[in-house]
């Protein structure tokens, strides 16, 4: 496991309709703005014989305007977690994006020093959902802030992204999923071998809360009622299977199981990130 930092949005919105007096049971308090810290978790892989990483983060080229927002960004550490794990950009081979939004497309690309610029990890192929990569380059009025033309447009200009149109194998351990509802065309990543798995889920949830109580869900989603369609069709698979899941925005490193719980609510169980490494070769699992 990676971590790019944390960021810290919005409580009300993590939990859209659920009321305060009810979230704040799980999350505890919040800072003086109503915001609660999310993680930003990436997942390192090796798998025949290619360095995949899933996610990129929220990256470095916001540090600008948050410090003029007043506090210091605690985020953009992505990088520096690769070199401790021995793993320089030019290394990676294959980036999945989930999706586009942008805390978790950031390190897609990098500013180099007269402004410009760069695609970050240089030798890699970049797999997106094509219906995802055409609903960022046609926003709304209320996506338009969360797809960031700066973390896109440089990845299509170097001819690194493949496009991928619904359930699609990019290893013989990796296969990219649809779980549509956080946006319309949202993906999730299966990690399978030897009879075990792993799931990293994207932006399904933003709190582990809203695995365990699937009417819990965030005024992120575009799409929610479809999104609590797919959670639980997805929980249930995962807790038949023993699944492990990969939660972006739990505290680090985001790795846990469900059990089926007392009428009808599941239960998160953290467990230590060499975990995965039981299921799948990992790279990076400090």
């Amino acid at each position: 496991m990676l971590s790019d930092g944390v960021i810290w949005l919005d409580a009300g919105a993590v939990f859209g309709l659920v009321p305060k007096i009810m979230w704040q049971r799980v999350t505890g308090e919040t800072n003086e703005l109503n915001q609660i810290p999310l993680a930003l978790n990436c997942l390192l892989l090796e798998s025949d014989g290619k360095t995949v990483l899933i996610e990129t983060g929220q990256g470095n080229k916001d540090f600008e305007q948050t410090r003029r927002r007043g506090w210091e960004p605690d985020h953009g550490k992505l990088i520096e977690d690769l070199a401790r794990n021995g793993v320089q950009p030019a290394d990676v081979d294959i980036v999945i994006n989930t999706h586009l939004h942008n805390d978790h497309t950031g390190w897609n690309t990098i500013a180099n020093g007269d402004g410009d610029l760069a695609v970050t990890f240089p030798n890699a192929r970049f797999y997106i959902q094509r219906g995802e990569w055409e609903d960022a380059m046609h926003p709304n009025e209320r996506t338009r802030a969360t797809y960031l033309p700066e973390n896109l447009l440089p990845v299509e200009a170097a001819g690194q992204i493949e496009f991928i149109d619904g359930e699609t194998q990019v290893t013989s351990d990796i296969t990219v999923i649809e779980t549509p509802g956080h946006t319309a065309e949202h993906a999730s990543v299966v990690i399978a071998n030897s009879g075990e798995s792993a799931i990293y889920l994207g932006d399904m949830i933003q709190h582990q809360v809203q695995l365990e109580r699937v009417a819990w869900l965030s005024a992120f989603d575009v799409l929610p009622l479809l999104n609590l369609e797919t959670k639980k069709r997805l929980i249930a698979d995962a807790i038949k299977n023993r699944s492990l899941l990969v939660a972006v925005h739990n505290p680090f490193p985001g790795v846990g199981r469900l059990i089926a719980g007392e009428r009808g609510r599941n239960v998160w169980s953290s467990e230590e990130p060499h975990a995965i490494a039981e299921t799948l070769e990992v790279v990076g699992t400090d």
